[in-house]
């Protein structure tokens, strides 16, 4: 595994990362970043924790609004793969598991 050092609100991360992801995950920051601005720099919102908590919503959204894409692995039973592209993003479980995540550390970012 690699590590990799990103910036996101102008705050350095080193990230661990799989061999070969470095461009996917580079794009996830290029996002979390974009939104988290985006959020800041709207005014309303002045809390890192806050901040972070609205992007990964609005980010999830947006994941769930896009149109499902086949699965590269064709020898997957239709069953399994229509189950995973219709299975809903439960808003409840993700806030839930961000409160966990908070709470480890009390703090996000």
């Amino acid at each position: 595994m690699k590590q990799v050092e990103v910036t996101i609100l102008g705050q350095s991360y080193l990230l661990g990362c799989p061999d070969g992801g470095e461009n996917s995950l580079l794009q996830a920051v290029a996002d979390v970043d974009r939104e988290m601005s985006g959020i800041r720099d709207g005014g309303k919102v002045k809390a890192r924790e806050r901040i972070a908590v609205l992007a990964a919503l609005n980010l999830a959204f947006a994941l769930a609004e896009r149109p499902a894409r086949r699965p590269v692995d064709d020898a997957a039973p239709t069953s399994a793969r229509a189950a995973a592209s219709s299975r809903p993003v439960d808003i409840d479980d993700l806030i839930r598991r961000i409160d966990m995540t908070l709470n480890v550390d009390g703090q996000l970012l």
